[in-house]
């Protein structure tokens, strides 16, 4: 039942996505394409499914929020493509796949990032069924996730970090910004458009933290001992980035029960919630046990 409906919604997101993309209109042919490259190029679709997945705990109807679920991945992919450039981690494959700038050039995947970040606040405007103010405060839920003090704002932490031995909190601060801050903003979006309590969205956000923290630790693990075939990516690239990790600051023993226990408290903050939080249960588990 879990895979069958990950599965599913992965299907019901790209072709959504892709509807997007096609009423959109750009000056440039081949800007469009660049974001079309990066945008539907796979992967596990984790924040829009993680926002309806929220939803779903609190009314069940979490496939009703599926054009703010949009703007997230849009928001998520523009990241991406910033994030493998050469002055950032300087990547050459996600997902399997060339980066966006090896394909398209610097310039022109710096646009297509810029794009598809502009483009999702358009998108999450056009949510339907939803009452403005409700609306209006996810968006500024996203925004802020997204900016200085979430996701730009833990690779800023991120990029001064390189070559620098930092403390244990200035590694879970940069994480919490960089990672989890999206994955946060999702899940929270997803409570908030479904009109959750302030106690279920009190308890969702320990979720959403804990989810963060786990995926995280579980990266830094598989950037060690991951299978380059299955990641899609090269592994080791925050030894040769000279990056600070879980994994380096520990050890691999020690970031492994870090990740344990994160999923832990996870699911200690769903204990009031029923059967329509199975999903939520179900994707923490499969997060510390993922290979890519």
């Amino acid at each position: 039942m879990f895979k069958e409906l990950w599965k599913r919604r992965v299907e019901l997101i790209e072709a959504d996505l892709l509807k997007e993309l096609r009423r959109t209109k750009s000056l440039d042919e081949n800007l469009m394409r660049a974001m079309e490259y990066s945008l539907m190029a796979g992967g596990k679709r984790l924040r829009p499914i993680l926002l309806m997945a929220a939803a779903d705990s609190i009314t069940g109807n979490g496939e009703k929020f599926i054009t703010v679920a949009d703007a997230l991945e849009m928001i998520h992919t523009y990241s991406l493509i910033h994030d493998d450039l050469p002055a950032m981690d300087n990547d050459d494959y996600r997902r399997g796949k060339l980066t966006n700038h090896k394909v398209f050039g610097e310039a022109t995947a710096i646009l297509a990032g810029d794009a598809l970040l502009t483009l999702a606040f358009e998108v999450a405007l056009r949510q339907e069924d939803v009452p403005p103010e409700i609306l209006l405060r996810v968006l500024r839920e996203i925004s802020i996730a997204a900016g200085s003090a979430g996701m730009v704002g833990g690779q800023a932490v991120d990029l001064h970090s390189e070559g620098v031995r930092i403390d244990f909190e200035t590694l879970k601060l940069m994480h919490r910004g960089k990672t989890g801050a999206l994955f946060k903003a999702a899940i929270r979006s997803g409570a908030i458009l479904a009109q959750a309590s302030e106690k279920n969205l009190d308890d969702l956000t320990r979720y959403a933290e804990n989810f963060g923290l786990a995926f995280q630790i579980t990266d830094d693990i598989l950037d060690v001992t991951g299978d380059e075939k299955i990641l899609g990516k090269p592994i080791g690239s925050d030894a040769k980035n000279l990056k600070s990790t879980y994994v380096s600051l520990t050890s691999l023993e020690e970031a492994k029960n870090f990740a344990q226990a994160a999923v832990d408290e996870a699911l200690k903050s769903l204990e009031d919630f029923g059967s329509e939080a199975d999903f939520l249960r179900e994707l923490v588990r499969y997060i510390i046990a993922r290979k890519k």
